[in-house]
């Protein structure tokens, strides 16, 4: 089920809304629980019914390997030591994202190096299973430190499959989540939040399916229609892409923030408008935060207490190894894994740059040619990260650099004819992917994008001060928008992160 569809709107959230409040409102609290994992579990089974016993044996598996953990008595006979039985865990999750997100890309690769011809499982992706995994991942590992201790069946499960953050995301830790789930005040209705929920949803919604959506179409004509790009059509076609997974994304993330807290539940926050970040760190700061926080924590820093003896050089190659499987984890291909890598030197990069050239010689950046060095490196990484193949890559990459030729608008020709001696031609200088108003619409959303508050900083998230005239500014604000959207939307299309 979508959150950009007539049934996620109009149906399945307000009954599950109504009728967990009217539980708590009975003093069924243990009953409101369940309806709302019995909700997610719709949720993620309207998809593909087939995989609902795949995230249940996961939830099952992981509650019990935690619970051996945090009650494991070393005064006591065990079969298994506490780290042991982490070691358990963990392979059973890393194991099952292996078999079902990259059998078939390890098979490829062993059927390339080996010279072997081993058939294919086609295996369909488990929905949310990168996000679920990771998330358990985390619990496992501070249950066996010691910083997670959950007794409760219900709330265990209801951390994992709670169904705003379910699909893509954002990457939930036990931390701030649990804690949520029996605050007795967050059983009660609050019109303050409810507000707030259906401001960012609206938001969200409008990114999608009238941002996201239309930079869409001239990103597939770009990469995966158009044969060669002139210089302007694949400069448009990669900031498109570029605006198509920010607004994607981002808009889902504000939608699943939104329908949280509809039910006083106050996911974390993703996005902190990456595209204004003068440098990869900064960048890292703002993209994808959560999923910046788990490697930091979980893969980042285990490699790092590998070291003996941990200098600056060894801690920027577990930099790079830690983006490197973020990469990977984006997806069974070579491309994802390159994205992570020109990621991984980015940040790694920067570092040297603080810690050398900036400090030791007094080399400072100006901010505004710091942000187009950043901005320009993320928009040319994201093409790896969306063509299918490295030849889709080098046609945008050819025709961004003036390869393919370039062309100008007719109506430039009387004026600009002697330039037809350097082989510029005059046409329809986006062709290629059937659109010329990309221009105004791209600068347009650009600009936007630097120089207004995102959504979050509109409301001054998670402080969530607001007056009686802003909430009804907000009601306001959230019909004209979802009236808008339902008019302009042609078809329900999925959400990126939906493949990751």
């Amino acid at each position: 089920m979508l959150f950009n569809s007539y049934e996620f709107i109009f149906f399945f959230l307000p009954i599950s809304f109504f009728i967990y409040f009217y539980l708590n409102h009975k003093r069924l609290t243990t009953a409101s629980k369940a309806w709302l994992i019995f909700c997610s579990l719709f949720f993620y089974s309207w998809w593909n019914i087939i995989y609902l016993p795949l995230i249940l044996a996961s939830i099952i598996f992981n509650y019990v390997i935690a619970k051996k953990m945090t009650e494991f008595d070393e005064h006591k006979k065990n079969y298994f030591s506490r780290k042991s039985i982490l070691q358990i865990g963990l392979i059973f999750n890393i194991g099952l994202l292996a078999y079902f997100k990259y059998m078939d890309f390890f098979i490829l690769n062993a059927n390339m190096v080996l010279n072997t011809n081993y058939g294919l499982y086609q295996l369909a992706l488990p929905l949310a299973i990168s996000f679920f995994t990771l998330q358990q991942i985390a619990f496992l590992v501070d249950s066996y430190e010691g910083l997670a201790k959950e007794k409760s069946f219900l709330n265990y499960t209801l951390f994992v499959v709670f169904f705003p953050q379910l699909i893509a995301g954002p990457i939930v830790h036990h931390k701030e989540m649990l804690p949520q789930f029996v605050r007795v005040r967050n059983k009660v209705k609050n019109y303050k939040n409810i507000a707030l929920g259906l401001f960012i949803f609206s938001i969200g919604f409008f990114k999608k399916v009238v941002l996201a959506d239309t930079f869409a179409v001239w990103a597939t004509a770009g990469f995966d229609t158009a044969t060669s790009l002139n210089l302007f059509a694949a400069w448009a076609t990669s900031l498109s892409y570029s605006l198509q997974l920010y607004f994607d994304f981002s808009g889902y993330t504000d939608m699943a923030i939104g329908a949280a807290l509809l039910f006083n539940i106050k996911l974390p926050i993703n996005f902190n408008s990456p595209y204004k970040a003068t440098g990869m760190i900064d960048f890292w700061k703002r993209w994808h935060i959560t999923l910046t926080n788990f490697i930091f924590a979980y893969i980042y820093m285990p490699i790092v207490r590998l070291f003996e003896e941990s200098t600056f050089h060894k801690v920027m190659f577990a930099t790079l190894i830690a983006f490197l499987i973020s990469g990977l984890w984006h997806g069974a291909s070579w491309m994802f894994v390159l994205f992570g890598g020109l990621h991984g030197i980015g940040v790694v990069v920067n570092h040297y740059w603080q810690k050398y050239w900036r400090k030791k010689l007094k080399i400072n950046l100006n901010k505004y040619l710091a942000w187009l060095i950043t901005f320009n490196y993320v928009n040319i990484t994201f093409i790896f990260f969306r063509a299918t193949n490295w030849d889709d890559a080098i046609k945008v990459l050819q025709g961004m650099v003036g390869l393919n030729g370039i062309m100008l608008p007719v109506k430039l020709e009387n004026k600009l004819a002697f330039l037809t001696q350097y082989a510029i031609e005059f046409g329809s200088w986006a062709s290629e992917i059937n659109g010329s108003n990309w221009v105004p619409i791209i600068l347009a959303l650009g600009f936007i994008l630097l120089t207004t508050k995102n959504s979050i900083q509109m409301i001054n998230y998670p402080k969530l001060h607001i007056q009686k005239f802003v909430m009804k500014r907000q009601a306001i604000f959230f019909g004209i928008i979802l009236f808008i959207t339902l008019v302009l939307e042609k078809k329900y299309s999925e959400f990126l992160y939906f493949n990751f």
